[in-house]
């Protein structure tokens, strides 16, 4: 339910690719020196502003659905603390209803004349 709602796209922040990530932080010195703040300071808000990213595209860094005030990480250690096994979420599939299934088109008059013989 919860990869439904927020549609995360990786498990964990380690599987971000490298690229992503680089690509990421550009745009968000970009915007901080659109912005004008201090050459200086841009790294930080940029390391500041990949954590919602990660929020965002992580499933374990990503506030549970049914509680906002943990999230899917601390979730799955306090299962683990319950029933003692240690649990992990490798990956996961999303599927959307219609995805991938082409729209028909029909003429409504042509058929009804079909059907009718004419």
């Amino acid at each position: 339910m919860h990869i439904a709602a927020q549609n995360p796209s990786y498990v964990r922040r380690e599987d971000v690719p490298a690229g992503e990530l680089t690509k990421e932080k550009e745009i968000y010195k970009d915007q901080a020196r659109a912005s004008g703040k201090p050459e200086h300071i841009i790294d930080k808000i940029a390391e500041g502003k990949l954590v919602s990213y990660y929020q965002m595209a992580c499933l374990y860094d990503q506030a549970f659905v049914k509680d906002p005030s943990i999230t899917v990480e601390q979730l799955i250690n306090n299962a683990v603390g319950k029933i003692g096994e240690n649990i992990r979420v490798r990956r996961f599939m999303r599927f959307k209803t219609g995805e991938g299934l082409e729209k028909r088109s029909t003429d409504l008059a042509a058929d009804v004349r079909e059907a009718l013989g004419e």
